[in-house]
């Protein structure tokens, strides 16, 4: 069993060593660019759940990364993936984009900071000005549609897998059956950023990241939606108790 998971800079583990959000923050992986960083990777909830369940995994999520991104990579992956494969994503936030320039893909978000070529500097302000509540409406709207197409065609793929927003959540749209595959969608304490707060972390540098005891409680968060799916083709099965002892032993 592979684990495949995409995501921004929650999945991808930004903070849990230091300050490094991508490889290049660290000296030592400044080949690595925009990639996150191995070593935060490897505190991460995805890298728990792949201990606990004895499993492979693969991350293509990114800090700062737009859902444009996660989907287009999650597709090439889809194209080229292995059986049994479990794909766990971590949607970002509806206004972000991913603009292709110069054979770059640049991930722009609405912080006004990012950085970005020349030619495109005077397109980013004038887009981050136009980020209104009414624009990030029809992108959530649109978001929700392209997320569910990607749904339906890993449940006709019978590709299992397991969505969560990272920090925003569907408030504007009409709800759909997700077949059980997106945890809590249309609320905000169901998002894994609000979801930590409620359980009493607080985040790391006095920024917007969580701290490994967070990604901890998230892993056994998920991972019962994991073993279901898995028990569901006689794949594997985990025992509470060896759960709990495994995640403290990977702490």
């Amino acid at each position: 069993m592979k684990i495949y998971l995409n995501g921004d800079s929650h999945t991808a583990g930004a903070e849990l060593l230091k300050d490094y959000c991508f490889a290049k923050d660290d000296p030592q992986y400044l080949h690595m660019g925009e990639l996150a960083h191995p070593r935060c990777l490897e505190l991460s909830y995805g890298a728990k759940l792949s201990r606990t369940l004895n499993a492979g995994y693969n991350c293509d999520a990114i800090s700062a990364s737009s859902n444009a991104r996660i989907l287009r990579t999650t597709k090439r992956f889809i194209s080229e993936k292995r059986p049994e494969t479990i794909i766990i994503i971590g949607w970002s936030t509806w206004e972000r984009e991913e603009w292709f320039h110069n054979d770059w893909h640049y991930q722009v978000t609405a912080s006004g900071t990012d950085s970005v070529p020349d030619k495109l500097a005077d397109k980013y302000k004038q887009w981050v000005n136009e980020q209104t509540r009414e624009e990030l409406i029809k992108k959530q709207k649109y978001w929700h549609e392209q997320i569910y197409l990607l749904h339906k065609d890993l449940l006709e793929r019978d590709i299992k897998h397991v969505f969560f927003n990272s920090y925003s959540h569907f408030d504007s749209v009409d709800p759909v059956d997700w077949n059980d595959c997106y945890i809590d969608p249309y609320t905000q304490a169901g998002t894994f950023w609000h979801w930590c707060s409620a359980q009493g972390f607080t985040t790391v540098n006095n920024g917007y990241h969580y701290g490994e005891d967070a990604h901890t409680a998230w892993a056994q968060h998920l991972l019962p939606r994991l073993t279901t799916v898995e028990n569901a083709s006689n794949i594997v099965r985990v025992k509470k108790a060896k759960i709990n002892t495994v995640l403290r032993v990977n702490r």
